[in-house]
């Protein structure tokens, strides 16, 4: 998977200014390349929790529609792991219900994030790297 360094930064910068919970969001890409993700959809962690989170099911709906509105899919969701690696908990993969899309983690674990993708079916979990692209 590919994401554009702006749609990056902006999820770092809301992941670190939502510290210490975990934040989320969604990432969208085009029709015409399913592995570019091209901008960042911010999302409330409904939980407000360091340690789980939750979609605000309103906020889940407008990114559909400004997906649509704009000509772009939903290609992930990510959420942020702020004292812990970028893997899936039991818990995210408990939760993981959408085998079109790939989870995104951001790991605040270390001082340089880590972010990787995975894809989630049936319980099991197959790892893509991210690689971050300039505009």
């Amino acid at each position: 998977m590919r994401i554009k360094r702006s749609a990056f930064e902006a999820l770092l910068a809301q992941a670190r200014a939502e510290l210490p919970n975990e934040s989320c969001g969604y990432l969208f890409g085009t029709a015409d390349d399913a592995d570019l993700a091209v901008e960042h959809f911010p999302m409330t962690n409904a939980d407000h929790s360091p340690e789980h989170f939750s979609f605000v099911p309103a906020e889940q709906f407008a990114a559909l529609r400004a997906a649509r509105a704009e000509g772009r899919r939903i290609i992930a969701n990510w959420h942020s792991h702020p004292a812990s690696p970028s893997r899936p908990s039991q818990e995210d993969i408990r939760l993981a219900n959408d085998p079109s899309i790939l989870y995104c983690i951001l790991s605040l674990q270390a001082e340089d994030p880590v972010f990787n993708a995975f894809r989630i079916v049936g319980g099991q979990v197959q790892k893509f790297n991210v690689d971050v692209v300039d505009d």
